[in-house]
């Protein structure tokens, strides 16, 4: 992936479960930006998600165990790339942002790159009230213990396989992108948050709908990963 003066071979990593109605188009339009690289992991889909991934020029790993978390790690084991992109295979992330997350980790200034959908537009009805109240929780929790600015937890972020090697994720299940932003804080690496557009998911159902009355236990939710892990952490 060329940007700007900088080259270098990223991988794109899309976890996803039944996301046959997304997931083509979306690995059409990461591969349209020039990645070397797009793993999708599948977690054991019952519809044609694997088909349509590799029709559209993914590799496909299956990881039959669930759990967030664990695809990830999946994927990002099997990536040859110096650069790990990460995304939704929903279809809300939005592919052109690519150069704008990965480019700051592609030429060296940042450490870690995350988009904000809270910070960048919107289509209607394309968040949840949960995920907007996630997004200022464990943005306001980080901010004091670490110092560290984020306003989301967005899936869409970008590291070196030398910072993710470094970090040592260990979180299986959804936990994983608050853990990320978690440990990148605490070892005060260098951290860029950008605007995103956050589109409607292309098909199929949500993994993590919700509606105005989740908003509560969401925010226990994230409040109670954060205590836990930051006790993990404080143990490392």
């Amino acid at each position: 992936m060329r940007i700007g003066s900088h080259r270098g071979f990223v991988t794109a990593i899309i976890p996803c479960l039944n996301e046959a109605e997304a997931i083509g188009p979306l690995v059409a339009e990461v591969l349209a930006q020039g990645l070397h690289e797009v793993i999708v992991v599948d977690g054991g889909s019952i519809d044609a998600t694997v088909l349509h991934a590799r029709a559209a020029g993914a590799r496909v790993v299956v990881e039959a165990r669930r759990g967030y978390g664990r695809a990830c790690a999946a994927g990002a084991a099997a990536a040859t790339g110096g650069v790990l992109v990460f995304l939704d295979g929903d279809g809300s992330d939005d592919p052109a942002f690519l150069p704008a997350i990965a480019g700051p980790v592609l030429d060296g200034s940042v450490d870690f790159c995350i988009g904000s959908r809270l910070a960048g537009r919107r289509e209607p009805g394309s968040l949840g009230i949960q995920q907007i109240v996630a997004g200022h929780m464990a943005g306001m929790l980080m901010r004091l213990v670490y110092g560290a600015s984020f306003t989301d937890m967005a899936a869409f972020r970008a590291l070196s396989r030398e910072t993710f090697d470094r970090i040592g994720m260990r979180e299986k299940t959804f936990g994983w992108n608050l853990e990320m932003q978690m440990r990148v804080a605490a070892a005060k690496l260098r951290i860029r948050e950008i605007p995103i557009d956050c589109r409607n998911r292309r098909g199929g159902a949500s993994k993590v709908s919700g509606n105005a009355l989740a908003a509560i236990p969401a925010a226990w939710s994230i409040a109670r990963t954060f205590l836990r892990l930051a006790v993990t952490l404080s143990k490392a």
